[in-house]
């Protein structure tokens, strides 16, 4: 049923397969190859445009996007911010959030705080909130938050004014 000579033609299949599939890519890399191999210039290259400035984006301040903000969008994006944080005055994984905006840092009595936050912002005004949740790793260094940060600035405004609403 099975001899020795239908493994070696299996194997000399494999084979052959393996070394055409390394011929192609020789021939691929020598037909397509971008670098100074062989002191040859490359033979196709797509313009995309890197050259060309860019027309700078208007930069719109916090106040601005803050006195527009809306509550009722802000509650759907304290959804992430839930799993660590409460608006019911008990702390979880964090301290509790009601009532945040208008505190002072690091206030919440019986919470672990690192340390970090006092050293930057002394009361959580919406624009110190605005800045830690861009970013919390660079805005207060050494704090033990691990949240990534809130690129959108009209999503940071939104979850500060839902925040503004829970009240103390």
């Amino acid at each position: 049923m099975f001899d020795t000579m239908t493994l070696t033609k299996a194997v000399g299949a494999l084979c052959a397969t393996f070394l055409v599939f390394l011929l192609g890519k020789w021939a691929a890399e020598e037909i397509y190859y971008t670098g100074s191999h062989g002191g040859h210039e490359q033979a196709y290259s797509i313009d995309t445009g890197s050259g060309e400035e860019e027309a700078p984006v208007e930069e719109v301040s916090f106040e601005e996007v803050f006195a527009a903000a809306d509550p009722a969008e802000g509650e759907g994006l304290y959804r992430a911010c839930a799993s660590c944080h409460k608006l019911d005055g008990t702390d979880g994984t964090g301290p509790h959030l009601n009532g945040v905006v208008g505190r002072a840092a690091q206030a919440v009595a019986g919470f672990a705080y690192s340390g970090a936050l006092i050293e930057v912002v002394d009361v959580w005004t919406p624009e110190h909130l605005n800045g830690f949740l861009a970013n919390p790793r660079t805005y207060a260094p050494g704090n033990t938050m691990s949240y990534n940060g809130m690129a959108d600035i009209e999503d940071r405004a939104n979850l500060i004014a839902y925040l503004a609403s829970t009240g103390g």
